[in-house]
């Protein structure tokens, strides 16, 4: 079905005149992929980004380490056999610069930048409830129009800054890693602090670790991790890859966390301790998540279960650290192994082995200042060259927030999620009419472009229900809406992950409104096979959910 920007029904929406059927924010993995399948249709559309180019999350992060912790051929896109052929992953968890290859190569083969405008970012999306159109004013000046918007910004899009004084003050160089300069790329000579041991941080160290005359890193909490175990793909590697794409994507397809990696079938108690060790040190020499998501089930769910995987890990990392101390601090004591996202890395627990890397307890010696020369502890003073922030982000709700949206009678969406996301579908809010999410809050955190696929392969039917019958406006139903966001805390329960202090429970403290305790349900946390089937439902009984008008 082809569409026009004024096509539409109505007496008041007749006589609007906007600029595009749809404007898709965020030239990422699902703005591409949402852009490709609406141009199929020849809907006129366009894609706004903020960066000079395509990529998203790859265009940002190029600090060093940067790479996926999926495996390669499990993330690039699927609907295309032509690219599936065409591509050849390098390395099994390929790093930044050959995803962002990867993902102009998708958009130059199908042609999708002409439809892509850069270097634009959206300042604010208010809607008009007469001619049912969104008007976008961006960063250059320029306001567009639209009928429909579909957010592509990313979860982790947001990045955070701690609460520390006189940031401002210091003579160095100072970034959070999502800014990371492009043409920093040798710390070589540097005296260098890194703030956080995230899974950003973890990826960075070892590197930075390499390079610099002086590391120290800055942990207040302990994370986690477990190897990556990468290595190169060859071209006779690689033409077995592309033989079973089909076998590989029906394996992400049963996986809740949309992997290749699907939990272990047996009980926990119905396996002998011994041979338990013996399942885990294979899964933990494996690449990739085996060690998290091809594991018990009763690790997530199950106290005692979590003791005894959490202390395997421990003993791991206790056989890779040098000093006894130092592996002691590395080893998380406020929460078990895998109830919060697992970071996987190469070399990082050996990097604290290093002479030229120190490890600072800023829970036991807080942080109270950055000084123009570095920073202040409450026994210490530090002098750097380079501060890096591996502070996190402001998830799932935090790129929304940083746009000004208003829908219904003015309603801000960030009024709406002051205390907490809540969705229809982590796709549609009630009061935001036209305006559809892809990785918002409250779908389900898996492997992104499975997930991404998933959703806009949902938005399509729904779009062209609106479109076939002769409505300009769709909104999600506050009941339909609140027994969305029932379902999603419903699924929390039970789960050890309650009590981790990550963005999947919202925490985040360089946020206010984000303490500990004060749950923000981010996602649909029974993983994406069970949402799909949401998703499937809602589409079958013919998005009833959803009024159209």
């Amino acid at each position: 079905m082809a569409t026009t920007a004024t096509q539409s029904s109505g007496t008041n929406a007749q006589a609007a005149q906007y600029d595009y059927e749809v404007i898709i924010v965020g030239a990422g993995v699902s703005g591409i992929y949402q852009i490709k399948r609406l141009l199929d249709l020849g809907v006129k559309a366009t894609v706004l980004e903020a960066n000079e180019g395509v990529g998203g999350t790859w265009y940002n992060n190029r600090y060093p380490g940067a790479r996926f912790d999926s495996e390669s051929y499990t993330y690039g896109y699927s609907f295309s056999q032509e690219l599936l052929d065409e591509w050849h992953w390098k390395e099994r968890f390929s790093p930044q610069p050959e995803t962002l290859r990867y993902l102009n190569f998708v958009a130059d083969k199908l042609n999708l930048k002409e439809h892509m405008q850069f270097g634009c970012r959206v300042e604010t999306m208010i809607f008009d409830e007469d001619t049912d159109t969104w008007s976008l004013s961006l960063s250059d000046g320029r306001t567009l129009t639209s009928r429909i918007v579909i957010t592509a910004l990313g979860p982790l899009s947001a990045p955070t800054l701690p609460k520390i004084e006189g940031r401002d003050d210091f003579k160095g160089i100072s970034f959070h890693p999502q800014q990371w300069p492009h043409d920093l790329t040798d710390l070589s000579g540097k005296r260098v602090a890194i703030i956080g041991t995230g899974a950003t941080a973890i990826q960075i160290i070892p590197v930075v670790a390499g390079q610099a005359s002086q590391l120290t890193v800055f942990q207040r909490r302990a994370n986690w991790a477990a190897p990556l175990n990468n290595g190169p793909i060859s071209e006779e590697e690689m033409a077995s890859i592309r033989a079973r794409y089909d076998e590989i994507f029906e394996a992400c397809s049963r996986s809740p966390a949309a992997f290749e990696h699907i939990p272990d079938e047996r009980s926990f108690y119905d396996v002998a301790p011994e041979k338990r060790r013996e399942f885990w040190d294979r899964l933990y020499d494996e690449s990739g998540f085996s060690i998290w998501l091809a594991n018990f089930p009763e690790i997530f769910i199950d106290e005692n279960a979590n003791a005894e995987v959490s202390e395997y890990i421990a003993d791991r990392i206790r056989q890779r650290v040098n000093d006894p101390v130092v592996a002691e601090k590395l080893i998380p004591k406020d929460h078990g192994f895998g109830i919060q996202r697992l970071p996987l890395e190469t070399g990082y627990f050996e990097a604290y082995n290093r002479d030229n890397v120190e490890l600072v307890d800023s829970k036991a010696t807080p942080i109270e200042r950055i000084t123009e020369n570095g920073l202040r502890t409450s026994d210490r003073e530090f002098e750097f060259d380079v501060i890096v922030y591996a502070t996190g982000f402001d998830a799932f709700t935090g790129a929304h927030d940083r746009i000004d949206i208003r829908g219904v009678a003015g309603q801000k969406l960030r009024d709406t999620w002051a205390e907490g996301p809540i969705t229809y579908l982590g796709m549609l809010v009630h009061g935001m009419p036209n305006m559809v999410m892809l990785g918002g809050p409250q779908v389900a955190a898996a492997n992104f472009p499975r997930g991404s696929e998933i959703a806009v392969d949902w938005v399509m039917p729904l779009l062209e229900h609106l479109w076939n019958k002769g409505h300009t406006r769709f909104d999600a139903t506050s009941a339909s809406q609140q027994q969305w966001f029932d379902a999603v805390k419903l699924s929390y329960e039970g789960l050890l992950m309650n009590k981790a202090q990550s963005w999947i429970t919202g925490y985040n403290s360089n946020l206010e409104g984000h303490e500990y305790g004060k749950t923000r349900y981010n996602i649909f946390a029974t993983g994406g096979v069970e949402y799909a089937k949401h998703l499937e439902h809602a589409a079958d009984k013919d998005y009833q959910g959803i009024d159209f008008s």
